[in-house]
């Protein structure tokens, strides 16, 4: 089964987050957890659980980064891809029912972040557009019907028509829970050496 693709700066980005949670966040977190431990009865302090939830939360996200961080192949710009849409290209497109424009960039799954004009490279209109060059037309198969886009430009260097927004930042205090029946647990000395191993894995592609 082929690895799923990741741009250079998708992966970036996750192995970022993975650095923050692992180095900065979980230490502080931790620290927070003995801190409120050691005053006293667990089961009647709130500094207590909130944070012991949290590290939980946190556990469960560097589990889930480092897991699919092995998981992802990094897809570098190739220079046979010029003037043709594939994966990690910025696309102009006009519809052509109602002449509407629409800018977007064709990435992974893992990096859309919560980015309007970001798409997977498996949605519909990705697959309609990839291969296609500067003028061709792709019809696109919809729930609502079929639509037809002209690709107007391509480029695989963020364009100055196209609107760079900001990723989606996760909010590390307020994750949810991947499991609820899963009972929050820190990991033991055991499991965080296999954390680790498994994150330093990580730092090479």
């Amino acid at each position: 089964m082929a690895k799923p693709y990741i741009t250079p700066q998708g992966y970036e980005l996750l192995k970022k987050e993975l650095d923050y949670l692992w180095l900065e966040k979980r230490p502080d977190v931790t620290a927070k957890v003995s801190w409120a431990a050691s005053l006293g009865d667990r089961s009647e302090n709130a500094d207590y659980q909130y944070n012991k939830r949290l590290l939980a939360q946190i556990d469960r996200r560097i589990r889930y980064l480092r897991k699919v961080l092995n998981q992802l192949q990094v897809i570098e710009f190739n220079v046979q891809q010029e003037g043709r849409v594939f994966f990690g290209a910025y696309v102009e497109i006009e519809a052509d029912d109602d002449e509407s424009i629409m800018q977007l960039r064709i990435v992974g799954s893992e990096e859309i972040f919560g980015r309007d004009n970001y798409i997977s490279v498996d949605a519909p209109m990705a697959r309609a557009l990839l291969g296609k060059s500067e003028g061709d037309d792709a019809v696109v198969h919809t729930p609502k019907g079929d639509r037809i886009w002209y690709v107007n430009k391509i480029s695989y260097k963020c364009p100055s028509w196209f609107t760079e927004l900001e990723p989606h930042q996760i909010d590390h205090e307020n994750m949810d829970e991947e499991d609820p029946k899963e009972e929050a647990q820190e990991l033991s000395p055991e499991e965080l050496k296999k954390l680790e191993q498994s994150y330093l894995s990580t730092l090479v592609k």
